[in-house]
């Protein structure tokens, strides 16, 4: 894997010597895919694309201090040990954190604009899904939020991962490794790429969606459709992830928040369906 692409030379002003990592390389390529992406549905629709990055800036703000907010009351007992590494570290970005704080700020920022919230959520949701799976590919080459020991054809070791898979950070997260699998590979052995199976149902998803966009239904039905869609994906992947966040039975945390999310998208477009097509766009 590629966690680090370069270092910043020394003389380089305040950050000189500080590394710049693939994950935040392509944190940067998701928000701007995203806008892109908007920008393109505004033009569509008569709207000025330009607003679009004003809505991905809302997104950045919201998105990276909501999932470091997320990140931090999942991990609140660590404030009295260590609040600095806690607080200041470049990990712990936790998507549903970020999203939920990204939609209040995105939200305001549309009512500020005085546009109409239901065509411009529908325009967003394509951007949502191919902006996760861009940002999912920088999780795959800095090698966090892999999944479990496998030893099929599809599973990758992430020998410098963050952390490695190795034995003991796995068997950390309360999952038993199988001997096999140590005698066969050692003690770094490959796990489920979960940053890739994800990469490649959030852009079927974007792909879904983008096709949909010019059928006639009433605004705001693409956007219950993508959460519907995207937490049904993150539902069914978080089985193979390697995760110590079980706190429900077999279920994570994120599981949780994801069957409340199809919840809302599914009541969502069931709402949304009964309104007639002209009364709901405008």
């Amino acid at each position: 894997m590629y966690p680090v692409i370069f270092n910043l030379p020394d003389w380089f002003p305040l950050l000189g010597g500080e590394a710049i990592t693939s994950f935040g390389v392509f944190m940067l390529f998701a928000f701007l895919t995203g806008g892109y992406v908007i920008r393109a549905g505004m033009r569509r629709i008569g709207e000025d694309p330009d607003k679009a990055w004003d809505l991905v800036f809302m997104g950045v703000i919201g998105g990276i201090a909501g999932a470091k907010l997320y990140y931090i009351l999942l991990n609140y007992e660590r404030l009295t040990t260590d609040p600095g590494a806690l607080i200041l570290s470049r990990g712990g970005l936790v998507w549903y954190g970020g999203f939920l704080l990204a939609t209040a700020l995105v939200v305001w920022e549309i009512r500020r604009q005085k546009m109409s919230l239901p065509k411009m959520a529908d325009i967003i949701a394509p951007a949502l899904a191919l902006a996760y799976a861009v940002g999912r590919m920088g999780c795959f080459l800095v090698g966090d939020d892999w999944g479990r020991p496998t030893d099929s054809w599809l599973g990758i070791a992430f020998p410098r991962g963050t952390p490695a898979t190795s034995v003991i950070n796995i068997e950390r997260l309360g999952i038993a490794v199988d001997p096999e699998l140590i005698e066969k590979y050692g003690q770094i052995v490959p796990v489920h790429p979960t940053q890739l199976y994800e990469v490649g149902l959030s852009t079927l998803i974007f792909f879904f969606l983008w096709k949909m966009r010019g059928d006639a239904r009433a605004s705001g039905w693409i956007f219950m459709l993508w959460l519907a869609l995207a937490g049904a994906e993150r539902f069914a992947v978080e089985f193979l992830r390697a995760k110590d966040d079980r706190f429900f039975g077999v279920l994570t945390l994120a599981q949780v928040i994801s069957l409340a999310i199809v919840a809302a998208g599914v009541i969502g477009m069931t709402r949304v369906s009964r309104e007639p097509v002209a009364a709901s766009a405008a």
